[in-house]
């Protein structure tokens, strides 16, 4: 079962700014947009979605040091379908695999 998406979401990403600007065409499915500075507007789902990023302090592991981006989605007039299928494919887009 999946957990409805809330109409704002608030989540930390272990990627680079540039990494997240890379993926945002793919994981937006190429939606319309519109952005300036780390505020980007996506219109989709008979709505559109807020995405606000910022970079934060690296986590450190050893000698090892992590990327962190916080992300805010604000998903306006959107229903709980389109903005499950939003995030779906957004977090399937931008998953990094391992090993």
């Amino acid at each position: 079962m999946l957990m409805e998406v809330p109409e704002e979401l608030h989540r930390e990403m272990g990627c680079t700014r540039a990494e997240f600007l890379r993926w945002l065409p793919g994981a937006t499915r190429h939606a319309p947009m519109d952005g300036e500075g780390d505020v980007f507007r996506v219109r989709c789902g008979g709505g559109s979605v807020e995405i606000t990023i910022e970079e934060r302090p690296p986590r450190r592991i050893a000698s090892i040091a992590l990327p962190v981006l916080a992300v805010r989605f604000c998903f306006l007039g959107m229903d709980a379908g389109a903005r499950q299928a939003f995030l779906s494919w957004f977090d399937a887009y931008t998953r990094r695999g391992g090993g």
